[in-house]
């Protein structure tokens, strides 16, 4: 998994609203049986997650379930380590002027994975990230 998603990846996520799903692609990256996204409090997104923590999540020959969590703002001191580790991943992209971090709006979205199956070389693993 660090191998593959421990860098700038695109990968899909899910959330409910309603028993409707929604799907989009996010930036995300990938440490330690968590993926990290850089998102907007108000957006959509986050207003379902807010109501309904459980989302999905998929990527390149991968799909997972967890547990969404805003860790609030970006530039918070409890998230300095992480926010360091996102400028540093997203360096491309990350002051393009689609974000602005001096509006406390700016937070750092987790998904806490559960369970998830991982497709390599031909075999199919199922994951527990308990």
């Amino acid at each position: 998994m660090n191998e593959r998603f421990g860098k700038d990846n695109v990968i899909a996520l899910a959330t409910m609203e309603n028993n409707v799903p929604s799907v989009r692609y996010v930036n995300a990256y990938y440490e330690n049986k968590v993926f990290y996204i850089i998102t907007y409090e108000t957006s959509n997104k986050m207003k379902q997650i807010k109501k309904n923590l459980e989302v999905g999540i998929a990527g390149e020959w991968f799909s997972a379930h967890g547990t969404g969590m805003n860790l609030g703002y970006f530039c918070k001191k409890e998230n300095t380590e992480i926010a360091k580790k996102l400028r540093a991943v997203f360096s491309s992209w990350i002051d393009n002027g689609h974000n602005d971090f001096s509006d406390k709006n700016t937070c750092i979205l987790c998904i806490l994975l559960t369970d998830g199956i991982l497709f390599s070389n031909g075999s199919r693993y199922d994951v527990d990230f308990r």
